[in-house]
């Protein structure tokens, strides 16, 4: 066994080489997918949607916030990867109390690459991890090499109420390597209503795939309220996933940006 610090700042002790994994955050089952560890994982949550083959035939253990505790006792994992912010607090300590529980803390992209290179070294795939780091690395340069207009935005995830990504959160970070200049002071996930969008103020707004699934139909609505904002629908997969996903996201941006 090795005593390792996660990035909440909590030591945990997990085997030389797990070998039974349950993954309970979509981004980073992904990443151990990306990380050749497919078959070590051997539950993950009902989101961990990609990569989609795998999706299919893996053991689902709830949602990322619902975890089902007896079926992820029941798997007898020697290592559980969870999240701070995607997963209930409560969840986590009571698994605790059965196995070792390595947890993320992401508000930035050097996080998230500290995430990766850590994975990377609980699970002994360090020159995989590498080479992935290396290739994010290089790909967000390239974004730093463009030259895109800055424009106020608001990013919106949530509707009933309405929900943006405020500031201090991974997504926050992402938009301003991007040039998008986050409207929203308020720290994480402020609930807001209409009557703020038009105090903001923004030049754009992005509606979000996940978590909640915007559509053509909220682009008309808010159109009615803000008739001079250009809005649209961005994949919130690329601006939320902080794990092997991130070496696609520059040119998802670039992309992006190309069309305003």
């Amino acid at each position: 066994m090795r005593q390792l610090i996660d990035q909440m700042g909590r030591t945990i002790s997990v085997p030389d080489v797990p070998t039974r994994i349950v993954s309970l955050v979509p981004s980073q089952t992904e990443l151990l997918y990306e990380l050749g560890l497919g078959a070590n994982l051997v539950g993950q949550t009902l989101f961990c949607i990609h990569p989609a083959e795998k999706f299919k035939l893996a053991t689902k253990i709830g949602g990322t916030k619902k975890l089902q505790i007896k079926r992820i006792i029941e798997l007898n994992p020697d290592l559980i990867i969870g999240n701070k912010e995607e997963n209930e607090i409560s969840q986590i300590e009571e698994l605790e109390k059965h196995f070792p529980v390595w947890m993320s803390d992401i508000a930035d992209l050097p996080q998230a690459l500290q995430m990766i290179r850590q994975m990377g070294n609980i699970c002994q795939k360090q020159q995989v991890a590498g080479r992935l780091i290396d290739e994010i690395e290089v790909e967000f340069q390239k974004l730093q090499q463009q030259s895109f207009k800055h424009r106020k935005t608001l990013y919106l995830i949530w509707k009933d109420p309405y929900m943006a990504a405020g500031a201090g959160t991974f997504i926050s970070d992402l938009m301003e390597r991007v040039g998008f200049v986050n409207v929203v002071e308020k720290e994480r996930y402020p609930v807001m209503d209409e009557m703020e969008f038009q105090q903001l103020n923004p030049e754009l707004i992005l509606l979000s795939s996940e978590p909640y699934p915007f559509k053509e139909k909220h682009i008309q609505e808010l159109q009615t309220i803000l008739p001079n904002v250009k809005i649209l629908l961005v994949d919130g997969e690329m601006f939320s996933w902080y794990g092997s996903r991130l070496s696609k996201t520059a040119q998802y941006f670039i992309s992006l940006m190309e069309m305003l």
